[in-house]
């Protein structure tokens, strides 16, 4: 969507949905930084009474020996990987092996980072 018409000399604005934003800043991330990411998303959009600092990379989000997440959880989850990240988890069996932990998380961003670079080179 276009701003105003540009006054002379200038270049129009282009106002570009939040999401491409989020999408172009996890390009640049480093992996330190996108598990930061993910931990700090999980505290805020699942509401978890710990903090990031407090999620170990590889410990199981679910059951008795993990963070203690639910199925409720699970579906949260999933949307913040799409609002914030841009990946989607489409169905049961791909959350089952993406939704372990913070580590999986982080592999499935990337391998989609790549698929979504892939796409844009070959077009």
């Amino acid at each position: 969507m276009l701003a105003k018409s540009p006054s002379r000399g200038e270049s129009p604005r282009v106002d570009f949905p939040v999401i491409y934003v989020n999408i172009a800043a996890l390009f640049a991330m480093s992996d330190a930084d996108l598990r930061t990411r993910i931990k700090e998303m999980m505290v805020k959009n699942l509401m978890l009474q710990i903090t990031a600092d407090q999620i170990a990379d590889d410990a199981p989000l679910f059951g008795p020996n993990g963070i203690g997440l639910d199925s409720i959880d699970a579906l949260e989850l999933a949307v913040g990987l799409e609002k914030n990240f841009g990946v989607s988890v489409p169905n049961s069996e791909i959350a089952t092996k993406v939704l372990r932990n913070v580590n999986s998380i982080h592999d499935y961003i990337l391998e989609k980072r790549g698929e979504s670079a892939q796409s844009q080179t070959s077009s």
